[in-house]
């Protein structure tokens, strides 16, 4: 495991200390002050490598805490409630309060008054239910448009976390084969230097030692890039980013690809606002010929500076309180602007019905395509497992040969080199039976996520894991 500079500096520190205290020890007191900076010397280093790892489910539950994408559809959700509260309240009464005083010259120019307080709010509109139930729907699409994200968020997580395991297990293998490539140019050096070998062999020997190298260093690129995208979506440090493999939980089986199965929340999402689209354009149609009721009160404070009572005798200081309440009853009898806007909301409503179709589709045949590919691919990784157990088996038979002294009967005698090849083979299966695995995983993520079952699998992987790290030893 490796540190970075502060962590390495703390812990060095300690060490420091300890070697400073070490001759001057004397007393118990001051032996148990050096165990105490032993350990906490270990300590440090503990829990440094613990803050390099990052289990599966931790990352997964970063990505969906400091996603911007999971952000901004909470966003969403948050102004579809306060647009379904706004269609809801135009039935709460309105007060709104107003006040001003001037004065005029000759005849007074409208009410003279002090303040003004004004009451209303609808009482009745055949078109309000519609817009209701629009605004419901709307909060429906804007909950599963979120469900949809944050399951998108979590695939590409675990997908990512998977691709950066794999990419550092690579690695590390690349690293064992780069030094069996290395023994191998040596071998071959020495052969070639005592006449046993040809310099085609060295220069395949180098060759081969050069490809291993040329991928390790394409491997550091490909590990620095998918620890970089883990760190974005979980908001962690990209450098010194570990995965832990036995975090990664099993895989279930996913739902076979049938039409019972659950539309995803994205197309869920979909027909949701087609809902909206109907109860809007439905609201558009009950405009016209119906009536529309509302309530109004209004009090009025008012001053005689203008001279009111030279104008209008009845006006008195007696009468300077004024107060109205009543209701209004409008009836649309003919609006060409809103009958070409019934025409543009049946308009959306057809393609909110089409587009809604189309994610359908798309979305089922994406299952059913992710099913074929999934029994295929698990095909492929039970042939790579057989491929590197019969290399790893071929490399013990060939280790019995050399121990025994060679080959038997008129089989060619077993040489180093040949030790080192079949090394740098198994290693090259193990290589292949990576690659099977995560895109046999990358897929199963896929499908899961496609038959809704992506949440709960996630959910049964962290408790699993929550109850393993309570019964783990202390």
């Amino acid at each position: 495991m490796s540190f970075n500079a502060s962590q390495s500096a703390s812990h060095s520190i300690l060490m420091t200390l300890f070697v400073s205290a070490a001759p001057k020890i004397r007393t118990p007191r001051r032996l148990g002050l050096l165990r105490a900076l032993v350990a906490a010397s270990f300590l440090v280093g503990a829990a440094t490598s613990a803050l390099a790892q990052i289990s599966f489910t931790t990352a997964i539950d970063l990505a969906l805490r400091n996603s911007p994408r999971v952000g901004v559809a909470q966003a969403d959700v948050n102004r579809s409630l306060a647009a379904l509260r706004e269609s809801r309240d135009v039935y709460i009464p309105s007060l709104v309060g107003s006040a001003g005083l001037a004065y005029s010259y000759g005849a007074p120019l409208g009410q003279p008054t002090l303040f003004t307080i004004t009451s209303q709010s609808l009482l009745y509109n055949a078109a309000q239910r519609d817009y209701i139930s629009a605004a419901r729907a709307g909060l429906e699409a804007a909950n599963q448009t979120l469900r949809e994200i944050r399951q998108q968020v979590a695939e590409d997580a675990a997908i990512t976390y998977l691709a950066l395991d794999r990419a550092q297990q690579r690695r590390n293998t690349m690293i064992q084969e780069q030094g069996f490539s290395t023994r191998l140019v040596s071998i071959v050096q020495v052969r070639l230097d005592a006449g046993q070998e040809n310099t085609t062999e060295f220069l395949k020997a180098r060759r081969t030692s050069a490809q291993i190298h040329l991928q390790l260093i394409q491997l550091e690129d490909e590990v620095d890039s998918y620890a970089d995208h883990l760190a974005r979506l979980t908001g962690l440090p990209a450098t010194n980013l570990l995965t832990v493999t036995e975090s990664i939980p099993a895989f279930p089986t996913p739902s076979p690809s049938t039409d019972t199965v659950a539309d995803s929340p994205g197309v869920k999402a979909a027909f949701a606002n087609v809902t909206v689209k109907r109860q809007i354009n439905a609201g558009d149609k009950r405009y016209l010929f119906r009536p529309q009721v509302t309530f109004f009160a209004q009090y009025s404070r008012f001053s005689n500076i203008n001279n009111y009572s030279t104008y209008y005798p009845a006006f008195s200081d007696n009468t300077l309180n004024a107060a109205a309440i009543g209701g209004q009853i409008t009836v649309p009898l003919y609006d060409r602007v809103h009958r070409d806007k019934v025409l543009e909301s049946s308009a959306d409503l057809l393609h909110a019905e089409q587009d809604a179709r189309n994610i359908r589709n798309q979305f089922q045949e994406g299952r059913l395509k992710l099913q074929h590919a999934s029994s295929e691919l698990s095909a492929r990784v039970e042939l790579a497992s057989i491929d590197r157990e019969l290399a790893q088996n071929q490399l013990d038979v060939l280790l019995v040969q050399l121990q025994a002294g060679g080959g038997s009967g008129s089989a060619p005698l077993m040489t180093p080199k040949d030790e080192q090849n079949a090394r740098i083979q198994e290693r090259q299966r193990f290589l292949e039976l990576l690659d099977a695995d995560f895109q046999l995983h990358q897929v199963q993520i896929n499908l899961l996520r496609q038959s809704g079952q992506l949440e709960d699998w996630l959910k049964s992987a962290s408790q699993s894991q929550s109850v393993t790290s309570e019964l783990a030893p202390h």
